[in-house]
């Protein structure tokens, strides 16, 4: 009788030890199910945060481009608006560099050509050396008549004559630009020819050194070129004025 007893009470036990060993199992797949989908929705979520991110950060960027275009379009219209106004800008700074002698001209007009007597026959004719040399004065003289006839650009012996050209001598040595010079001088003008002709009248400048024995040669040219300015224009006591 006791021994059925203890039989029956190990079975209770073996039983609720099975039960209870199955119960603890099912609750550790349990958790660990539960433990894998949390995980995974976090992952998830880490995942969208991160999708999102990036699509803010691209259509952020895709808005600057849109921009950029717009402002790269309105660019191009204004420039393409303006270049009417540009082309005549730059027409009126050319125009203005050739009156400034500041480019190479080409042009028809004359080359006059002046040379000190030859010693011997200055000799021969009893004639004034003083008058039979070209001198500073004389050119200036020259310059001015040639300007006053139309000459657009001058040049002499290569050196362009501009506003602020010195000629100046010293001694027997004249010099332009700041670079000695000597005969025979060559005058080159660009201008109306027959206008120019004029520094040839009777009774004129030219004429009257011819007269103290300069030799003087005009002849007319087609395609003349004249040399742009190569030094530096400076002004010392002009001022701009609003």
């Amino acid at each position: 009788m006791k021994n059925n007893l203890k039989i029956q009470i190990g079975i209770a036990l073996g039983l609720m030890c099975l039960l209870l060993t199955g119960a603890i199992v099912v609750q550790l797949n349990t958790i660990k199910e539960a433990t894998r989908i949390v995980g995974t929705q976090y992952a998830e979520a880490g995942l969208k945060e991160e999708v999102i991110k990036w699509k803010e950060d691209y259509e952020r960027k895709y808005k600057e481009l849109e921009e950029k275009q717009e402002t790269l379009e309105t660019v191009r219209k204004d420039a393409t608006k303006d270049s009417g106004r540009t082309k005549q800008l730059q027409e009126d700074l050319d125009n203005t560099n050739r009156l400034l002698g500041l480019t190479e001209v080409t042009g028809s007009g004359l080359i006059l050509t002046l040379s000190d007597q030859d010693r011997m026959k200055l000799k021969e004719t009893g004639g004034d050396p003083t008058q039979a040399i070209v001198h500073a004065e004389d050119l200036i003289q020259i310059i001015n008549e040639l300007k006053n006839s139309g000459a657009e650009a001058i040049s002499i012996n290569g050196q362009r004559v501009i506003s602020t050209t010195a000629i100046t001598c010293s001694g027997t040595i004249i010099t332009i630009n700041g670079v000695k010079v000597n005969s025979p001088f060559e005058i080159r003008v660009i201008g109306n020819y027959f206008t120019l002709t004029a520094i040839a009248r009777p009774g004129g400048y030219l004429s009257l050194m011819e007269d103290g024995g300069v030799k003087a040669k005009l002849e007319k040219q087609n395609n003349i070129i004249i040399p742009k300015y190569s030094g530096t224009i400076t002004t010392k006591y002009m001022i701009h004025v609003k």
